[in-house]
């Protein structure tokens, strides 16, 4: 792990860093990200000391980074730049194979994990092994540069902006590479970038900078839905949660207090229940709010007899959510089975809300008005 603990960074009386703390964990990309000059990229490069903190620790696995000697520290720890930064009168396995060479490992270990990895980034060993980086496109020396990276088997990767010089298309790219790396190899990265969608698409963790200061450190998730005040809203975006549709569970959507019904209500009653709650569905609940059933109009039609208990007419219910599901995978239910509302049960199965189609539309279209009409909770 990597600590920050009181973190002061000042150039002359500029101060870049004021006594931030933050832990990054093991196995997760963090991102960090924030306007110009907010200290990202100096957060960044104190890690691996190409800058010295002013004040403050930074300890790598629990030893403070100064008592490791630089070089050492440096060739144990990935760092990829913009376009790679590679070395233009070398061949792309000399670039990669460079560190390992110095630290005096099996040659033909190393060129077999050399090849392993030049596959990992979809590029062919035999076609680019031996050309230099002029002779690639900016989007190949960038894939060397993360392999180079990797080659001797660092716990911690680095990441300063490596992405924003390319092409749109070739960018997403290399994301998606980088993602798949990263959950296949479970290395530790920390990634600079100025560009909310992409930390959005690549980080497990999201640090949000400004002045020097951390407004907000999460999950993308949480960000997205709970930013920590009006700047990380702005910044963020406050409609960008619906690029990101993964991230928006049931509970954002759910009507909280849906209209229910005792097992033993009688249908006279029953009927009366939904007529004034102008809906045309009861939830029919136990014990501890246990869902049982369910009662719409059509099986109150076709029931003759005024005095029959709620828990004798109704239908079981054939889908449930929970709270934190995903609100994309349910809008699929709702279409794939053609219902019209689906109720949200806790792990005990005891009710905690409902989902009903025509809320989801009116919630989901409000989203892109200027002016928010009062929403109206009804069960459809």
């Amino acid at each position: 792990m990597i600590q920050f603990k009181e973190v002061t960074k000042a150039f002359k009386d500029n101060v870049v860093l004021d006594k931030i703390s933050l832990d990054f964990h093991d196995g997760e990309l963090t991102v960090l990200i924030g306007p110009s000059g907010c200290g990202k990229t100096t957060t960044l490069k104190m890690i691996n000391r190409l800058l010295p903190a002013t004040s403050g620790e930074i300890l790598i696995d629990g030893r403070d980074v100064n008592t490791i000697d630089k070089v050492r520290l440096r060739r144990q720890m990935g760092y990829v730049i913009q376009q790679g930064g590679l070395f233009p009168h070398m061949t792309v396995r000399q670039n990669i194979e460079i560190i390992e060479k110095l630290e005096g490992k099996d040659e033909y270990e190393i060129k077999k994990k050399t090849e392993k990895l030049m596959n990992m980034v979809d590029m062919e060993p035999a076609k680019f092994l031996d050309r230099y980086p002029n002779e690639l496109s900016g989007g190949q020396q960038q894939r060397v540069g993360v392999v180079r990276a990797m080659a001797n088997d660092p716990k911690y990767i680095l990441f300063d902006e490596p992405f924003s010089a390319l092409d749109p298309l070739t960018r997403s790219s290399l994301q998606d590479q980088l993602v798949e790396l990263h959950h296949k190899l479970g290395t530790t990265m920390i990634f600079v970038t100025h560009d909310m969608d992409e930390a959005i698409k690549i980080a497990d963790r999201i640090c949000i900078m400004k002045g020097g200061h951390i407004l907000q450190y999460d999950t993308p998730e949480e960000i997205l839905r709970s930013p920590a005040n009006d700047f990380v809203a702005d910044f963020v975006g406050m409609k960008r949660i619906w690029n990101s549709p993964e991230y928006i569970k049931v509970e954002d959507f759910m009507i909280r207090e849906p209209v229910t019904c005792p097992g033993d209500l009688s249908a006279r009653r029953c009927v009366t229940r939904l007529t004034s709650h102008h809906v045309d569905t009861l939830l029919v609940t136990g014990e501890e709010n246990k869902l049982l059933g369910i009662i719409n109009r059509r099986v109150l039609y076709a029931n003759h007899e005024a005095d029959k208990p709620a828990e004798e007419i109704m239908i079981p219910v054939k889908y449930t959510a929970h709270p934190d599901d995903s609100i994309v995978d349910v809008l699929k239910l709702i279409e794939e089975a053609d219902v019209s509302n689906v109720p949200v049960v806790d792990q005990l199965g005891r009710l905690v809300g409902l989902l009903t189609s025509s809320n989801l539309i009116s919630t989901l279209s409000r989203q892109y008005l200027s002016e928010p009409e009062q929403e109206v909770e009804v069960n459809d």
